[in-house]
């Protein structure tokens, strides 16, 4: 057994049920995570990146639900455990922050509540101690004069102030694993690249591992150890950095990294990825891409590709480029006799 391994989720399937039919948010997905280490999870807007991170903390809203799959947190099974087991690991073993921290705070409470409430809620900490703590973390995230700031409210804050408390507030009972769901897209781009560097700093001192959701390839290009492409609820291309931007097999991926503006290159234009994202309750019997890529084949209509091996550590599900594979002889078919 991997002592390392702390997240082990396989072959999850999770749903909404409406009054079209069935939503499949999430379809099949798989994946490992280690300690110390970074997974980042990119797709654009709907592909299934922040329901994947409600499942694993078991926090979906009705009418959404776990269909099959398994969420394995150290060995223990989190699918379908005791709402008493799934407490003692939520916000205290896995720690979350969520899109907006603009609406993560309650209004009505000051900072200071809010973070002690959480401590006292995981933790043996009085309340004096739960406030010495709360003003630790607000020190070691960057706010400023914390002994006053902990008194004040979270109108009171900037939107990269607020982050940076639902980053003290997420790492406020030290986790193992940290799911960090868009954290700097309501922020610009200067308070982007400080939270990247604070988390960064943060998880190499508490030697966490990592969960980090986003839309934007460039966020998780310096930070992650694996990055897991995903569309229409699934992950169609994993690998580290250099396989992902150096060596993309799935068009969706291709597509994804032609979006990106390139530093230097003014007159170069963009190249968007053509048509609308597919409709989640009309599903394609083969890949769910396929009406949107130029590369398109016949097969692609009618099956979905399995996951196969493009490199060291690099696994795509892409026809066109297992057709390419194949035609260049890097990898053979094996026949059945």
């Amino acid at each position: 057994m991997n002592e390392n391994l702390l997240l082990e989720v396989k072959d999850l399937r999770t749903s909404f049920y409406v009054p079209g039919g069935e939503v499949k948010a999430v379809d099949g997905v798989s994946f490992n995570l280690e300690k110390g280490k970074v997974l980042g999870i990119v797709g654009e807007s709907g592909s299934g990146k922040s329901v994947t991170a409600y499942s694993i903390m078991q926090i979906l809203s009705r009418p959404g639900k776990i269909v099959s799959g398994s969420i394995k947190f150290k060995g223990q099974e989190l699918v379908g455990a005791d709402e008493d087991v799934l407490r003692k690991i939520r916000g205290d073993r896995i720690g979350i922050i969520f899109q907006d921290p603009m609406t993560s705070l309650n209004p009505v409470f000051s900072i200071g509540n809010q973070l002690v409430e959480a401590i006292r809620l995981h933790t043996d900490m009085t309340k004096e101690e739960a406030k010495a703590k709360s003003i630790e973390m607000l020190r070691l995230v960057g706010v400023n004069d914390p002994e006053k700031r902990i008194k004040q409210y979270p109108f009171e804050f900037s939107g990269g102030m607020l982050q940076r408390v639902m980053i003290a507030m997420a790492l406020v009972c030290e986790p193992d694993i940290l799911i960090a769901d868009e954290p700097t897209t309501a922020l610009d781009v200067t308070i982007q690249a400080q939270i990247l560097d604070l988390m960064k700093e943060l998880q190499k001192k508490m030697g966490m591992a990592i969960i980090l959701i986003t839309h934007d390839l460039g966020v998780v290009a310096e930070m992650c150890d694996e990055i897991d492409v995903m569309y229409a609820g699934r992950i169609v291309e994993r690998g580290d950095a250099e396989a992902i931007f150096y060596n993309p097999k799935h068009e969706y991926t291709k597509g994804l990294i032609k979006s990106i503006p390139a530093i230097g290159s003014r007159k170069e234009k963009l190249t968007p990825i053509g048509g609308s994202p597919v409709d989640l309750l009309n599903m394609p019997k083969g890949c769910a891409f396929v009406t949107r890529c130029d590369k398109a084949m016949k097969i692609c209509l009618d099956k979905y590709p399995d996951e196969y091996e493009v490199g060291h550590r690099h696994l795509a599900s892409c026809w066109y480029n297992l057709k390419e594979l194949i035609d260049s002889g890097e990898i053979k078919l094996e026949v059945e006799k």
